[in-house]
């Protein structure tokens, strides 16, 4: 691969000599979109000039729609598109109606799972912040680096008062993108903090010629639907009509930085992602092998229950945030060619 700060096989210094502008090959755009259902929403667009291009939404608490690394896409998108904030809808199941799908949507930062009622207040499936439009702060070309970066606010009248700080940042000509969110409590009263990172591999990279790498230290089933899949939860399958989804949860417990992949030879494309497993102890695998629906979901989480916010409690794992208090969390989505294509070679 070309290293950081390169392009083309040309330094940084030289490109100087062969461009107008280095916004010919990298850059960040900002776009507002005019049809349909996402009318009035706002996008960037990181353009890195080593192959990969990401769009960010931060009308969707600055989560990521559309990713490709070659010119090969790599997130799955869902029929409902990415709506403009006053479609979205966040209450009992309608989080469905609202997701856009896109290689990362952010599910808390008070509840992630079904819906669930704990000390009598309503937790919607997946929480609410996915929904949250962010004030965006930084959005520039800066040194070495591509950066955007911004605040969500998730809060209510006599409820949570959660604060989600979140960076992206890409090296000029890097295929790395990196997330550093910070999580804190401005309320007064302790806070339950549950959050989920929705990661969507889609069509061309999951394809039945991809191999996935997920080495966690045990794996548990959510329900019946995943029990009789258990003994193929790690194989990549083509799409199948009536398919119904199955999770599964991994243990990624004292594990250091777990890196979890899929690699496609077929389109010599890998995909990892990178995280902390002191933060994010746990990854909901949703393996979902439909006809239209093909999708799977690498989802790292700060507590490994299928059960919602009413579950997290009563089981005594629910985590709680103190006033004032934070929590930082790092994910990469790191591109490649395949290793296993190399490997073959």
């Amino acid at each position: 691969m070309t290293p950081p700060g390169a392009f083309h096989g040309r330094s940084r210094d030289e490109l100087a000599r062969r461009v107008g502008t280095l916004a010919q090959i990298a850059r960040v755009d900002r776009l507002v979109d005019e049809e349909g259902s996402a009318r009035g929403a706002r996008r960037i667009r990181l353009v890195t000039g080593g192959g990969l291009e990401v769009e960010i939404h931060p009308d969707r608490a600055l989560d990521l729609g559309q990713v490709t690394f070659r010119g090969i896409p790599v997130a799955w998108m869902s029929p409902t598109g990415m709506l403009a904030p006053g479609l979205a809808e966040s209450t009992g199941s309608q989080w469905l109606r609202s997701f856009g799908g896109g290689l990362l949507a952010t599910c808390g930062l008070d509840s992630f799972g079904p819906p669930t009622t704990d000390e009598g207040v309503d937790y919607p499936q997946h929480g609410r912040v996915g929904v949250v439009p962010a004030t965006v702060t930084r959005a520039e070309v800066r040194g070495t680096e591509l950066v955007v970066s911004g605040s969500v606010r998730q809060a209510g009248v006599f409820g949570e008062n959660l604060v989600l700080e979140r960076t992206w940042s890409a090296d000029l000509g890097g295929t790395t993108l990196r997330l550093r969110d910070v999580v804190r409590n401005e309320g007064f009263a302790d806070a339950g903090h549950m959050v989920l990172y929705h990661v969507n591999v889609g069509w061309p990279l999951l394809d039945e010629t991809a191999t996935l790498e997920l080495p966690s230290r045990e794996v548990n089933p959510r329900d019946a639907d995943a029990r009789s899949g258990a003994g193929r939860w790690h194989q990549i399958e083509e799409p199948q009509a009536g398919y119904r989804e199955q999770v599964f949860g991994h243990d990624f417990r004292d594990s250091g930085t777990a890196v979890v992949a899929v690699d496609n030879p077929g389109i010599d494309t890998r995909l990892e992602l990178r995280f902390d497993t002191g933060t994010l102890p746990a990854l909901h695998q949703w393996k979902m092998s439909g006809e239209g629906h093909y999708v799977m979901g690498l989802e790292p989480v700060n507590v490994n229950s299928f059960t919602g916010r009413a579950g997290a409690r009563a089981a005594g794992n629910l985590p709680i945030l103190k006033p004032g208090r934070s929590v930082a969390y790092t994910i990469d989505f790191a591109f490649s060619p395949s290793t296993e294509k190399k490997g073959r070679r």
